[in-house]
Formats: structure tokens, sequence, C-alpha cells
């Protein structure tokens, strides 16, 4: 394999203003602050996500990743009485749609995060996650 050439490397290096937009989830997955931890893991399961977005009412309450749910499992958690609220992160990290791929990589790796929830003046429209991001360089 050869190396890349100058204008390749250029192409590689231009991604990183490419806008969350074009890697933004088209559905933004959302359960209920009482959702049990079985449930969102069925839920995930079910959807093929990663992460759900958890609601109280129309508000959202945080979100819970994989790795949420099996943090939960492993220290023993009830799945039938655990819920969302009890394991979800309320450190929510937002960006826009506009945001560049190198922006919200910069407020991942500052927040110690792997999702940010994408937000637009109405509210949250998707989540973009680490993998998305690497996705864009592959």
């Amino acid at each position: 394999m050869s190396d890349p050439g100058i204008g390749e490397k250029r192409d590689e290096i231009g991604r990183g203003s490419d806008q969350v937009r074009m890697f933004v989830s088209d559905t933004l997955i959302r359960v209920g602050h009482d959702a049990t931890v079985r449930e969102l893991a069925r839920r995930m399961a079910g959807e093929g996500v990663g992460v759900l977005v958890v609601t109280e009412g129309d508000q959202v309450h945080g979100i819970v990743s994989e790795r949420d749910v099996v943090v939960a499992i492993a220290a023993g958690k009830d799945l039938d009485s655990t819920t969302a609220a009890d394991i979800d992160s309320r450190r929510l990290v937002t960006c826009t749609p506009d945001t560049s791929l190198q922006e919200a990589a910069v407020l991942m790796m500052e927040h110690y995060v792997r999702h940010l929830l994408v937000e637009d003046r109405n509210g949250p429209i998707g989540m973009v996650s680490a993998r998305d991001l690497l996705g864009a360089y592959a």
C-alpha cells in the first residue's frame, strides 16, 4: 500500500471542518425516566443503538449508554426495579448541527464523554458518538 499523496492527506485533514449534521443519528430514541434496566437493555437491542435519551415529561433528564447498563448489571442492581433515573448520566454535553467534527471531538475529550446530544433551537434532534466521528475518517 502506498503512502497517500499530498492532496489525499489534505482531504483527510479537511474532514475535521465537516459539520456534525452529516453524521448525526437520524433517530433519537427516548425512554421515560422510570424505564427499568431490563427495558433499557431490550430497547437498545431492539433499536440497534448504544445510547438512549431519558426524558421526564417533555424534558431531557439524561442519557443511558450500554456502558451504564453493563455497570448496573455488574453491580448486582435489580433489573426490574432499577430505573433509567437511577443510572442515567445527567452530565449532558451538547452541540449543534453546525458544530465541526473537530470541535465535537474536542468537546468529547474535554468532558470525557462518548456521546454528544445534538440540539437545534427547537431542542434535541439527534446524537453523535465517538464512533460516528471516527467513521468520518474511514
